[in-house]
């Protein structure tokens, strides 16, 4: 046997036993996930059904009209913990189908479906309207469709650095994007390791609740809910597109909050989207992290108090 050929069988060898490894430390880790589970922090809320699956609910306070807190994409109800403690009044937060505490739901996950849960969530929680409709992000998409589709139910919006419907080229190429890093961080948390070394794999950003609740909040079901939702990105913009026309949301009170340094384009599409009530106006945040409810949660809950 030739030296090539020795040097070639050692090698596949060496590549076999670290296959081994690997599939007895996915293995491994796999029963770890599964046997730790047990001990994750309690649902902070209630579950009520909605359809064939129960969504996660959590509501603070009393009084009318509730603030309905809507999270962007791979978030949760925990990134809206210090919003909602510091908020007087009745407060909601809740979990899309698939994310933290809540169950699956059933596909596609557009944009136009999470509306409709939610408004049968709080109609089966007894959470009675009017609402105050506050969405991050990706999270505004949905609650500008539920402000469509429900208007007498909506007392007001506030929108904080919200998707672009526009954007129809970038949504499609950060699709497979997301849906691989979504995959990668779904593996990542089924085998364990966001358990164990969630400082370094949990959003630098998160809140101190969702650090606390991390294998939950940022676990295998959040992260398939979170690409799901984003492999149909595209598809719920379009739903939101089709609803803007002049005066669209007439005098309903709007602000649209949007980070400091923003191009001029982005500053217009605020603009644009704010004129679709007669008291839409645009507020420009003092930091330019996209999370503004974070950054500066002061500001945030002065725009949801002046709309509600």
């Amino acid at each position: 046997m030739s030296k090539r050929a020795v040097v070639a069988r050692a090698l596949r060898r060496v590549a076999a036993w670290c296959a081994v490894v690997v599939v007895l430390a996915g293995v491994a880790g796999f029963c770890y996930e599964s046997v730790a589970r047990q001990g994750d922090p309690s649902v902070p809320g209630r579950l009520v059904e909605v359809g064939r699956h129960r969504l996660h609910l959590h509501c603070t306070g009393s009084g009318t009209p509730t603030v309905v807190l809507e999270a962007g994409l791979a978030e949760s109800s925990a990134s809206w913990d210090v919003i909602q403690r510091g908020l007087p009044g009745r407060v909601c937060a809740y979990d899309r189908a698939g994310y933290a505490w809540s169950e699956d739901g059933p596909a596609p996950r557009t944009a136009d479906r999470a509306a409709a849960e939610l408004r049968a969530l709080l109609a089966a929680a007894g959470e009675t309207g009017r609402y105050v409709l506050v969405g991050h992000s990706y999270g505004g998409t949905i609650a500008r469709l539920f402000a469509h589709h429900w208007p007498e139910l909506t007392a007001g919006l506030v929108l904080i650095d919200v998707t672009d419907e526009n954007a129809t080229e970038a949504l499609q190429v950060s699709r497979p994007l997301l849906a691989a890093q979504f995959t990668v961080n779904q593996v990542l948390a089924r085998v364990g390791v966001l358990r164990l070394f969630g400082d370094a794999l949990v959003p630098a950003d998160a809140t101190a609740a969702a650090r606390a609740s991390a294998p939950v909040v940022y676990g295998p079901g959040s992260m398939a809910a979170a690409r799901a939702e984003a492999w149909a990105a595209a598809d719920s913009a379009a739903q939101v597109r089709a609803t803007v026309r002049p005066g669209a949301w007439r005098d309903l009170p709007v602000v649209v909050v949007i980070p400091a340094g923003q191009p001029a384009t982005a500053v217009d599409q605020a603009g644009r989207l704010a004129a679709l009530s007669s008291r839409g106006r645009v507020v420009i945040a003092g930091t330019a992290d996209h999370y503004v409810q974070h950054a500066q949660p002061d500001l945030v809950m002065e725009a949801i108090r002046s709309v509600r």
